[in-house]
Protein backbone atom coordinates (compact mmCIF):
# COMPACT_ATOMS: atom_id res chain seq x y z
CA UNK A 1 0.00 0.00 0.00
CA UNK A 2 1.15 3.59 -0.94
CA UNK A 3 0.37 6.34 1.62
CA UNK A 4 0.36 10.11 0.40
CA UNK A 5 0.52 13.12 2.93
CA UNK A 6 -0.09 16.55 1.28
CA UNK A 7 0.11 19.67 3.57
CA UNK A 8 -0.72 22.62 2.49
CA UNK A 9 -0.81 26.44 3.72
CA UNK A 10 -4.33 27.70 2.88
CA UNK A 11 -5.10 31.18 1.81
CA UNK A 12 -8.42 31.17 0.49
CA UNK A 13 -10.35 28.61 3.22
CA UNK A 14 -13.58 28.51 1.64
CA UNK A 15 -11.87 27.99 -1.82
CA UNK A 16 -9.78 25.32 -1.01
CA UNK A 17 -13.31 23.74 1.08
CA UNK A 18 -14.58 23.80 -2.57
CA UNK A 19 -11.74 22.29 -4.41
CA UNK A 20 -11.47 19.58 -1.52
CA UNK A 21 -15.11 18.28 -1.99
CA UNK A 22 -14.27 17.75 -5.72
CA UNK A 23 -11.69 14.69 -5.34
CA UNK A 24 -14.75 12.66 -4.81
CA UNK A 25 -14.01 11.94 -8.10
CA UNK A 26 -11.27 9.91 -7.07
CA UNK A 27 -13.99 7.08 -6.46
CA UNK A 28 -13.69 4.13 -9.18
CA UNK A 29 -9.95 5.03 -10.02
CA UNK A 30 -8.22 1.98 -10.37
CA UNK A 31 -6.17 1.25 -7.08
CA UNK A 32 -7.48 3.87 -5.12
CA UNK A 33 -8.57 2.85 -1.38
CA UNK A 34 -9.60 6.03 0.70
CA UNK A 35 -8.58 9.96 0.81
CA UNK A 36 -9.31 11.93 4.27
CA UNK A 37 -7.95 15.46 5.93
CA UNK A 38 -8.51 18.22 7.63
CA UNK A 39 -6.72 21.44 9.29
CA UNK A 40 -4.41 21.57 11.97
CA UNK A 41 -4.70 21.85 15.05
CA UNK A 42 -1.59 23.96 15.95
CA UNK A 43 -1.57 26.11 12.70
CA UNK A 44 -5.69 26.15 11.50
CA UNK A 45 -4.41 27.45 8.07
CA UNK A 46 -2.15 24.10 7.23
CA UNK A 47 -4.63 21.72 6.16
CA UNK A 48 -3.49 17.75 5.51
CA UNK A 49 -4.79 15.71 3.18
CA UNK A 50 -4.17 11.25 3.56
CA UNK A 51 -4.54 9.54 0.51
CA UNK A 52 -4.08 5.82 0.29
CA UNK A 53 -3.54 4.04 -2.93
CA UNK A 54 -3.17 -0.20 -3.62
CA UNK A 55 0.51 0.34 -5.21
CA UNK A 56 2.75 2.63 -6.92
CA UNK A 57 1.87 1.68 -10.37
CA UNK A 58 -1.88 2.59 -9.90
CA UNK A 59 -0.82 5.97 -8.32
CA UNK A 60 1.39 6.95 -11.41
CA UNK A 61 -1.34 5.94 -13.56
CA UNK A 62 -3.82 8.50 -11.73
CA UNK A 63 -1.48 11.11 -11.66
CA UNK A 64 -0.64 10.89 -15.58
CA UNK A 65 -4.22 10.93 -16.35
CA UNK A 66 -6.49 12.59 -13.88
CA UNK A 67 -4.64 14.52 -11.41
CA UNK A 68 -4.44 17.71 -13.26
CA UNK A 69 -7.98 17.75 -13.54
CA UNK A 70 -9.06 16.97 -10.19
CA UNK A 71 -6.42 19.75 -8.83
CA UNK A 72 -7.80 22.55 -10.66
CA UNK A 73 -10.58 23.13 -8.49
CA UNK A 74 -7.95 24.11 -5.64
CA UNK A 75 -5.25 26.53 -7.80
CA UNK A 76 -4.89 29.65 -6.25
CA UNK A 77 -6.32 28.33 -2.88
CA UNK A 78 -3.23 27.41 -1.08
CA UNK A 79 0.64 27.69 -0.93
CA UNK A 80 3.55 25.82 0.10
CA UNK A 81 2.93 22.42 -0.91
CA UNK A 82 4.36 20.10 0.64
CA UNK A 83 4.17 15.68 -0.85
CA UNK A 84 5.18 12.66 1.00
CA UNK A 85 4.96 9.18 -0.63
CA UNK A 86 5.48 6.23 2.00
CA UNK A 87 5.54 2.54 1.60
CA UNK A 88 3.43 0.64 3.65
CA UNK A 89 5.80 -1.69 6.22
CA UNK A 90 2.77 -2.03 9.15
CA UNK A 91 0.31 -1.37 11.47
CA UNK A 92 0.31 0.64 14.67
CA UNK A 93 -2.34 -1.59 16.46
CA UNK A 94 -3.29 -4.12 14.13
CA UNK A 95 -5.76 -4.84 11.16
CA UNK A 96 -4.63 -1.24 9.64
CA UNK A 97 -7.69 -0.43 6.95
CA UNK A 98 -7.96 3.44 5.66
CA UNK A 99 -11.19 4.68 6.76
CA UNK A 100 -11.91 7.89 8.18
CA UNK A 101 -15.09 7.92 9.26
CA UNK A 102 -15.27 6.54 12.82
CA UNK A 103 -12.25 9.11 13.48
CA UNK A 104 -12.20 12.28 14.67
CA UNK A 105 -7.93 12.91 15.06
CA UNK A 106 -5.04 12.01 13.06
CA UNK A 107 -1.75 12.38 14.76
CA UNK A 108 1.16 12.79 12.15
CA UNK A 109 4.73 12.19 12.70
CA UNK A 110 7.72 12.41 10.74
CA UNK A 111 10.65 11.54 11.16
CA UNK A 112 14.47 11.68 9.18
CA UNK A 113 16.46 9.03 10.90
CA UNK A 114 20.15 8.38 10.47
CA UNK A 115 20.86 5.74 7.63
CA UNK A 116 22.70 3.47 9.95
CA UNK A 117 19.93 3.95 12.26
CA UNK A 118 17.16 3.24 10.48
CA UNK A 119 16.83 -0.80 10.93
CA UNK A 120 17.23 0.07 14.75
CA UNK A 121 14.51 2.78 14.59
CA UNK A 122 11.65 0.99 12.72
CA UNK A 123 12.14 -2.25 15.18
CA UNK A 124 12.08 -0.09 18.41
CA UNK A 125 8.86 1.53 16.37
CA UNK A 126 7.47 -1.99 16.62
CA UNK A 127 8.56 -3.09 20.23
CA UNK A 128 8.61 0.09 21.76
CA UNK A 129 6.60 3.04 20.65
CA UNK A 130 3.33 0.64 18.74
CA UNK A 131 2.60 -0.90 21.89
CA UNK A 132 2.15 2.55 24.02
CA UNK A 133 0.40 3.86 21.78
CA UNK A 134 -2.07 1.41 20.86
CA UNK A 135 -3.00 0.71 24.59
CA UNK A 136 -3.77 4.36 24.66
CA UNK A 137 -7.96 5.16 24.81
CA UNK A 138 -9.30 6.21 22.16
CA UNK A 139 -6.53 5.00 20.00
CA UNK A 140 -8.35 3.19 16.59
CA UNK A 141 -5.64 2.02 14.22
CA UNK A 142 -2.27 3.27 13.16
CA UNK A 143 0.35 2.73 9.74
CA UNK A 144 3.77 3.08 9.82
CA UNK A 145 5.70 3.53 6.19
CA UNK A 146 8.76 4.57 4.72
CA UNK A 147 10.17 6.73 1.49
CA UNK A 148 13.38 6.52 -0.04
CA UNK A 149 16.43 8.71 2.00
CA UNK A 150 15.77 7.09 5.82
CA UNK A 151 12.44 9.00 6.41
CA UNK A 152 9.54 7.40 7.99
CA UNK A 153 5.96 8.18 8.44
CA UNK A 154 3.57 7.13 11.50
CA UNK A 155 -0.39 7.93 11.13
CA UNK A 156 -2.59 7.11 13.93
CA UNK A 157 -6.03 7.44 13.92
CA UNK A 158 -7.97 8.13 17.24
CA UNK A 159 -12.30 8.61 18.38
CA UNK A 160 -12.47 11.12 19.59
CA UNK A 161 -10.64 14.77 20.47
CA UNK A 162 -10.73 14.18 24.51
CA UNK A 163 -9.28 10.99 23.99
CA UNK A 164 -6.34 11.83 21.90
CA UNK A 165 -5.58 14.54 25.18
CA UNK A 166 -5.43 11.27 27.05
CA UNK A 167 -2.45 10.52 25.51
CA UNK A 168 0.40 10.84 27.69
CA UNK A 169 2.13 7.66 27.88
CA UNK A 170 3.57 6.95 31.06
CA UNK A 171 7.49 7.54 30.96
CA UNK A 172 7.87 8.85 27.79
CA UNK A 173 11.47 9.84 28.38
CA UNK A 174 12.04 6.11 29.61
CA UNK A 175 10.42 4.98 26.10
CA UNK A 176 12.46 7.45 24.47
CA UNK A 177 15.59 6.16 25.86
CA UNK A 178 14.88 2.52 25.82
CA UNK A 179 14.20 2.99 21.99
CA UNK A 180 17.56 5.21 21.90
CA UNK A 181 15.31 7.66 19.72
CA UNK A 182 18.02 10.67 20.09
CA UNK A 183 20.40 8.16 18.45
CA UNK A 184 18.20 7.24 15.54
CA UNK A 185 16.50 10.45 14.89
CA UNK A 186 17.88 13.41 12.73
CA UNK A 187 14.44 15.37 12.84
CA UNK A 188 11.17 15.41 14.08
CA UNK A 189 7.91 16.96 13.15
CA UNK A 190 4.46 16.33 14.01
CA UNK A 191 1.02 17.51 14.04
CA UNK A 192 -2.59 16.63 15.53
CA UNK A 193 -4.96 16.85 12.88
CA UNK A 194 -9.18 17.40 13.25
CA UNK A 195 -10.63 15.68 10.46
CA UNK A 196 -12.85 17.06 8.04
CA UNK A 197 -16.10 14.56 7.02
CA UNK A 198 -16.79 16.43 3.84
CA UNK A 199 -13.23 15.40 3.04
CA UNK A 200 -13.43 12.00 3.35
CA UNK A 201 -13.67 10.00 0.02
Amino acid sequence: MLVKWIRCTVVDRQGFERGQRKWAGLLGEPGFRAQGGGWSRGRPDVAHVFAFWENRVFYDAFMAREHDRLAAAQSGTYKDMQVGLFEYRFDVKTGFEPHFTDADVIRVAHSRVYEDRADHFAVMQQKVWNPAVAGSPGMLRGVFGEAPGHEFLVLSMWQSSSERGKYRPEGAARLSARAETERDVESLTGDVVQLEPSWTV
